[in-house]
Formats: C-alpha cells, structure tokens, sequence
C-alpha cells in the first residue's frame, strides 16, 4: 500500500509539474508578464511547490528574461552579465553623480556665505585688492618722505653748526676788535 501511494504521490507531482510547463508555454505565447506567483497561480499550484522544484523555478526565471513575441521591437534577449554590467555603469555613475553633487553644494554654500558676508556689511569690500594696492603706495610714499625728512634734517643740523660757527667767530673777531 505504501508503494501505491508513492506512486500516487509521484503521479500527482509530475501532473503539477506538466501544468506549470503548460503555464509558462501559454504565458511566453500570449505575452503575458511571467512571475513566480502568476505562474503558480495560473497552474493551480502553490508557490512553495516551485521554489522545491529547482528547475522549474529556472524555467520560470529564463522565461522571464525572454522578450515576449507580442512586444513590439524586442530585440535580442539581455543577458546576465549585460544586465550586471548595466548595473555596474549606473552605480559608478550614480557614484560620479553623488560626488559632483557634493561638490557643488560645498561651492554654492561657499558662494552663498560670502554674499551674506558682503551684504551684512561685516566683509571686506568688494574692491579689496584695490585698498591694498593704495595703502602699498602710501607706505611706499611714507617711506620717501622719511628717507627725505631725515636728509633735510640732517642738512639742518649741519647748516644750525655752521651758523653756530660763523657766529662763535663773528663773536671772537668783535671781541679782539675792542
């Protein structure tokens, strides 16, 4: 009786088995979208039934990557490692994208926070380089004035001597005149 039922049982699993090839032909037929939960559910079959039978469940997932007839322009089925180095392109450009992101960002603070500064009135004016061109002239012009300052003091000095010398003589000659 025990053999009985394993035959029954294998029977039973190699109907469903039919019926879930039968699906997935009609569903590729008529392009209808293939997923492990339609298929089970047009096969009359629970979805743990397929997930046990390995190659069913690749039957399922092949069909799925094929294009269906009734899709206007399909091409060529995608591949694995076409779709996996799709993936690979858009997350380094997702990546390139996210740095150049950040990047703009910092800048545009940056830009944001200097108008801020010059509109507070708290910045340095606009013409700065300018400000500092002026006052190198004028510590230069300082400068000059010094370095001359100090000759004609300098010539004072000596023209005060002089004089000094003039009039110690002018003083000694009327002295000896009298």
């Amino acid at each position: 009786m025990s053999k009985a039922m394993a035959d029954g049982r294998r029977a039973d699993s190699e109907r469903r088995r039919q019926r879930v090839k039968t699906a997935i032909k009609q569903a590729t037929g008529n392009g209808t979208a293939i997923s492990v939960s339609g298929i089970a559910r047009q096969a009359g079959v629970d979805r743990t039934f397929l997930y046990r039978h390995h190659d069913l469940l690749a039957l399922i997932h092949a069909a799925e990557r094929q294009p269906s007839a009734s899709e206007p322009g399909a091409g060529p089925p995608v591949s694995l490692a076409s779709l996996q180095a799709d993936l690979a392109n858009a997350h380094a450009r997702n990546t390139r994208l996210v740095i150049q992101t950040q990047r703009l960002e910092r800048r545009l603070a940056e830009l944001m926070g200097e108008q801020a500064w010059r509109e507070s009135g708290l910045g340095a004016p606009a013409d700065q380089e300018e400000l500092q061109r002026q006052v190198s002239r004028m510590e230069q012009a300082n400068t000059e004035l010094l370095a001359r300052l100090e000759e004609r003091d300098a010539e004072l000095e000596a023209a005060r001597a002089a004089n000094r010398e003039l009039t110690r003589a002018l003083n000694q000659k009327e002295a000896a005149d009298r």
